[in-house]
């Protein structure tokens, strides 16, 4: 998608660094060779690389796709703290090596508190170029609406993903709206089923992502590609006017959530700048489920600061 020119648009050349561990280098000069032979009109060079100083060499975009999955009978700090290590390692390689204005969207889980472990070890990087990607769960939302009503998913536009991308994000669609015969109408007012948009809906959602790996033995590969090129294209080339997008950010204290963890706001982007989307109103339910969001991402800081001391 990227050397398509899917996330960078028609017209702008890429070079792609590709990163990864030296068990995989082999197969990683094989995905070299396929860019290769795709003969991609937008692509100028490939470099495939185990060496992070070489991977980080002047990029302008950084997507960190890679951290340590969750096995079988592993507690949650042990996934931490080995992906503690791997982004501390990934936020000096960057903070050296990177562009002076390089944009970093990380993917991989806990991608909040990943995102938010590079902060703090890349500090000369701006804190507005540090994001995690959310963007997947707020397609998947735009999924299910038009899903249910039967429309076509461009017709469905401002949902919102608030909060951790795990399953206690809340999907919100009380600002959503659709487009109908009729001229633009909320989401809640099409579907006029509150009990589904408030459980069903929000679960499918929530836990999406374990529903593919139970269904495919892999995790999300095609739809996170794609909401991951979704993020940069509107982060670099703007949002569509009257249309935000969702994207973990670092807190400013917006909505009543406290600053200092990376939580997912609705953001408009302008200029290769983003700007949450303020003044939306928020009722009780929304606040509860946005406030249990915020816990647990407090939670995970306390658990990734825990790790760091026992380093």
């Amino acid at each position: 998608m990227i050397a398509r020119g899917v996330m960078l648009g028609p017209d702008q050349p890429v070079i792609i660094h590709m990163l990864d561990i030296e068990p995989a280098a082999e197969a990683l000069n094989g995905v070299k060779m396929e860019l290769i032979d795709a003969a991609f009109p937008l692509l100028k060079d490939v470099v495939a690389t185990t060496n992070v100083v070489e991977a980080c060499q002047g990029v302008n975009i950084a997507v960190m796709v890679g951290g340590f999955p969750r096995k079988e009978g592993m507690e949650r700090k042990d996934v931490m703290s080995k992906n503690v290590s791997i982004y501390k390692a990934q936020a000096s390689a960057l903070e050296q090596h990177a562009a002076p204005d390089c944009k970093v969207l990380v993917v991989a889980n806990p991608a909040n508190t990943n995102a938010l472990i590079l902060k703090e070890f890349a500090p000369s990087i701006p804190e507005k170029n540090i994001t995690c990607l959310t963007r997947l769960d707020h397609n998947r939302a735009l999924g299910q609406i038009s899903e249910k009503l039967n429309v076509h998913v461009s017709d469905v536009r401002n949902v919102i993903i608030w909060g951790n991308h795990s399953s206690t994000q809340y999907p919100d669609i009380n600002h959503a709206t659709v487009k109908t015969t009729n001229g633009e109408e909320s989401v809640r007012d099409a579907i006029a089923n509150d009990n589904w948009l408030n459980t069903e809906f929000v679960t499918t959602v929530q836990q999406r992502g374990a529903t593919i790996i139970k269904a495919r033995k892999l995790s999300s590969a095609l739809s996170a590609a794609s909401a991951a090129c979704d993020h940069i294209h509107d982060w670099v080339l703007g949002t569509p006017k009257g249309t935000w997008v969702s994207m973990g950010v670092y807190s400013d204290g917006s909505y009543g959530i406290q600053p200092g963890i990376i939580y997912s706001f609705p953001v408009t982007c302008e200029k290769g700048q983003w700007s949450t989307v303020n003044g939306l109103k928020i009722d009780e339910l929304s606040r509860e489920k946005m406030d249990a969001t915020a816990k647990e991402l407090m939670e995970e800081k306390t658990l990734a600061y825990s790790c760091l001391i026992d380093d």
